[in-house]
């Protein structure tokens, strides 16, 4: 018997039915070792060491590869075909040869592109040893984002408080986001006029035709720059008759474009399906693993982590057959196509991603799939089989007119096209189970019928006012397209980079386009001042170029490592002595537009409004930066930072506080505000004034003396509990509104509730929290903060919010998320280990631990002891092991 490892169990599940009895096939569930989250897992003085980490999940994953692998004869490592993949079958391999469980056993590496029978099997029968220039890049990539995420995060904390951590590729794509911000805060809009007129031909067929040229000279775009000349060629053409001088009718032809690869596959199911990056790679890799058709499990697409635009021969030949079939036989050209990347640094080392099978077309696999499945799968299939077909014959005709105004002349033109033959667009509309042609259809408009020299009648003259806009923000799409311009990241880090921005909030995603938080303006412009080099375009690409030659075998990883740390420890340690004047003085210059915008009246931005003398400047508090006046604390005027041009909130609450009425019993003035933490209600001045920040939900502009008074009034006596005779209140905290009664809270579904709640409305819901669970206490189903999917077993998997942190639930098992861990950056896999390890242990025993316990705890198994005096020993066999690369 042979001992089969992959990533995941949906892939073991699949694989092992291919593969029999003769094999038993484990997941690892993704990496077994990481570097530990702390300082000092990457040793530079000691050449590099870095000190590995099995976390408990882990650990038991690796106890079931070990114990299977002692009465195997050999071992097959079959992770993912890239440098993950390679990574981790070289941490399961390394682990095993420390427990000695290898000696004289066969151990090889063996690689498929999809998961199906053919490709399993065909890679069994031509096995490798693992692949060390792979795994030395990846040591080489996971070393550089730990020393610069570990050293340049804790600069940053000191030096901009709030600031949440800096990384090797999220800093420069971070930097792509604010860079267009500043484009187009800085963009200023021209004013053009387009110019056309509707025409007929004597045969009464109307068209529209563009103006192109006046007076003798070209007309180029934007030309046309006030109403004035505008109004002076609409004039020329009015009264102006309009001859055909000549039509000219060229054949064009379309080609397909290449198969998907990651980054293309990404863009097009953001722009086409509304799908994140991060949502396509879900779905794709469930695509990938295997899918029952019809009680066969089978992959449906090949690996989806590639820069690689061309098919396998074998999969050309099976396209063309199949178009043949599907199409017809005009549909498939003379020779098979092939393609090559224009993408900096691409690697191509595998195929395209395409289906596993061209004949399971998307109309006979839909029963079998989601509604997001079938979608991504049907943007492959035709991408796939579409690369393969025979291009498109477009007639594109041009007319070229003249209008003649008492000899001031001016020439027009039309253009329209017409599809004579769709070739590869059929794969986008209907398919023909005939392989009939199809009929005639426009591309971009059609023209009817216009002949030369032939005079046309003026129907319409139209003249629009436009004005240039500025550079779009970036979408999830257009930034993965930009980043693999530049060469920056690869296939296999473009969703989680971008995951990264949004779960720091550096990045808020609006309508699906990538806005900077003012916080992650503040981080860029810190690092593009003082680490100017690190956030530079060029040079990132160049350390991805080093990383692909160190896979290829050609540079050692340890002295790229020498080479980046000597200068970047030497940035490092210049910082200790950067005063925070220093940073606050670059800020403010290089954010001045997000800082101090232009006011309306046309005053100095940075004079304060409130005391009229005090200049304003950034500040740096425990929670961030936000923008205060020089003249604190005689002025205690605040801003907070925020992304929309430094305008502070969402409407009402500006720079100036806004008068609301006066309070009728305290006589004190009540004011709406702007503070670093929002807007808020306050009344009165100074240190004593009462203040109360507007609920989630409300807004500035909508505050009226009402509601104002109706929030500062709060909490608010609702009446006496008829059985206790105490008071029930209500108001908002910390973790939303809620009811207050005998020192006991209830929770309110919504913030209008407090205001309008009544007593047996609150004595129920009082009641109702009392009779919860035994003794009065009780919890319902906390909330959820992230969906995961489904798991390979069926039921969803959920992040929720518990009492005592973050956990994943799936069905009854909760498996509570690691100390430090981001519940927004857990994966799939992550998940599905923590309930695989929460699964396989026994429930603990009431009472006495027995005495297994203590021998479980020092064999390392991270089981909790239920004891209580072998708390001490349960907690040190739930320390992982380390071990060492050097």
């Amino acid at each position: 018997m042979n001992v089969v490892v992959v990533e995941s169990p949906a892939k073991a599940k699949t694989i092992n039915k291919y593969l029999g009895s003769g094999y038993k096939v484990l997941a690892s569930f993704g990496h077994v070792r990481d570097l530990p989250a702390k300082d000092g897992s990457v040793l530079p003085d000691q050449d590099f060491e870095m000190l590995w980490e099995v976390d408990s999940a882990s650990a038991k994953r690796m106890k079931d590869i070990a114990d299977a692998v002692k009465s195997s004869d050999g071992l097959i490592l079959a992770t993912d075909p890239d440098r993950e993949g390679e990574a981790i079958s070289w941490h399961v391999l390394d682990v095993l040869n420390k427990k000695r469980l290898l000696n004289g056993k066969s151990v090889k590496r063996v690689v498929f592109n999809a998961i199906t029978k053919k490709a399993v099997l065909d890679a069994m029968a031509e096995p490798r040893d693992i692949d060390v220039p792979l795994v030395d890049a990846y040591l080489a990539r996971r070393a550089l984002d730990y020393l610069v995420g570990f050293n340049l995060s804790p600069v940053l904390w000191r030096k901009l408080p709030g600031a949440r951590s800096a990384g090797r590729v999220q800093s420069v794509a971070l930097r792509l986001v604010c860079d267009r911000e500043t484009e187009i805060e800085r963009f200023i809009s021209e004013e053009y006029w387009n110019i056309s007129a509707l025409l007929k031909t004597p045969r009464g067929d109307e068209f529209e035709a563009k103006l192109v040229a006046a007076n003798g000279k070209r007309l180029q775009a934007r030309s046309i720059a006030n109403g004035e000349d505008a109004a002076k060629l609409k004039s020329l053409l009015e009264g102006a008759a309009y001859v055909v001088d000549s039509v000219e009718a060229k054949p064009v032809k379309r080609n397909p474009g290449p198969p998907f690869t990651t980054s293309t596959l990404q863009q097009a199911a953001s722009s086409k399906l509304g799908f994140s990056a991060s949502r396509t790679m879900q779905i794709a890799q469930r695509l990938y693993e295997g899918v029952d058709i019809g009680g066969e499990t089978v992959g449906l697409i090949t690996y989806m982590r590639t820069d690689g635009v061309q098919m396998a021969p074998e999969a050309i030949d099976a396209a063309r057959r199949a178009i043949v079939d599907q199409f017809g036989e005009s549909y498939m050209p003379e020779k098979a196509r092939f393609y090559s990347t224009k993408a900096k640094n691409a690697q191509e080392a595998h195929e395209a991603i395409r289906p596993t099978d061209f004949y399971r077309s998307p109309d006979r696999v839909r029963k079998f799939l989601d509604a997001d499945q079938i979608k991504l799968y049907d943007l492959i299939w035709k991408r796939g089989i579409a690369s393969q077909m025979a291009s498109a014959e477009i007639e594109r005709t041009t007319a070229e007119i003249i209008a003649d105004n008492n000899g001031q002349k001016a020439g027009l033109r039309a253009v329209g096209s017409v599809i004579r033959f769709d070739g590869f667009i059929a794969a986008y509309t209907d398919q023909k189970e005939d392989g009939e042609q199809s009929d005639e259809s426009d591309e971009g408009g059609r023209l009817p019928e216009i002949n030369a020299r032939e005079n046309l009648a003026k129907q319409k003259i139209n003249s629009t006012q436009h004005f240039t806009e500025p550079p779009p923000r970036y979408s999830e799409a257009t930034l993965i397209k930009k980043m693999e311009e530049l060469g920056i990241g690869r296939p296999s880090t473009y969703a989680a980079t971008l995951a990264t921005l949004r779960d720091r909030e550096y990045v808020t995603i609006d309508k699906r386009k990538l806005i900077p938080h003012s916080k992650g303006r503040l981080v860029t412009a810190f690092l593009e001042s003082f680490f100017t080099k690190y956030v530079e375009y060029d040079f990132t690409a160049d350390l991805e170029e080093k990383l692909d030659r160190i896979s290829a075998g050609e540079l050692n990883w340890k002295q790229v490592l020498r080479d980046f740390w000597k200068d970047f420890f030497s940035q490092i340690e210049d910082t200790k002595e950067l005063r925070v004047t220093n940073v606050l003085d670059s800020l403010n210059e290089q954010l001045a537009p997000l800082v101090f915008p232009k006011r309306e009246d046309g005053s100095d931005p940075r004079i304060c409004q409130v005391c009229g003398t005090g200049n304003l400047s950034l500040k740096l508090g425990k929670y961030g930066a936000f923008v205060g006046c020089s003249n604190y604390p005689e002025c205690n005027y605040t801003r907070q930072l925020t992304s929309e041009n430094g305008a502070e909130a969402e409407g009402g609450a500006q720079n100036e506080p806004k008068n609301l009425g006066a309070d009728p019993v305290t006589g004190e003035e009540l004011t709406l505000r702007s503070g670093r933490f929002g807007p808020y209600i306050q009344r009165g001045d100074g240190k004593d004034a009462k203040r109360a920040s507007l609920p989630k939900g409300w807004k500035p502009e909508d505050i009226d003396y009402e509601k104002a008074m109706a929030l500062i009034s709060l909490p608010r006596d609702i009446g006496k509990h008829p059985e206790t005779g105490k008071m029930i209140s209500s108001g908002i905290g910390r973790y939303g509104p809620f009811l207050l009664h005998d020192g006991g809270y209830a929770n309110l579904e919504s913030v209008e509730d407090v205001f309008s709640i009544g007593l047996n409305r609150a004595v129920t819901l009082i009641a109702e929290k009392a009779n919860k669970a035994p003794g009065g206490r009780g919890r319902g189903t906390p909330a959820a903060l992230k969906e995961l999917g489904e798991h390979p077993d069926g039921g969803a998997i959920i992040v929720r919010d518990g009492k005592y942190g973050p956990y994943v639930s799936w069905g009854k098992v909760n498996a509570t998320l690691p100390r430090g861990k981001d519940p927004q950056a857990i994966t799939v896999e992550e998940a599905l280990a923590l309930i695989a390890a929460k699964a396989s242990k026994a429930p603990a025993a009431k009472g006495r631990a027995k005495p297994k316990a203590k021998a479980a705890a020092s064999e390392g198994k991270a089981m909790k002891s239920a004891a209580k005096p072998k708390a001490k020993a349960a907690a040190k066999a739930k320390s992982p092991a380390k071990t060492k690369k050097s």
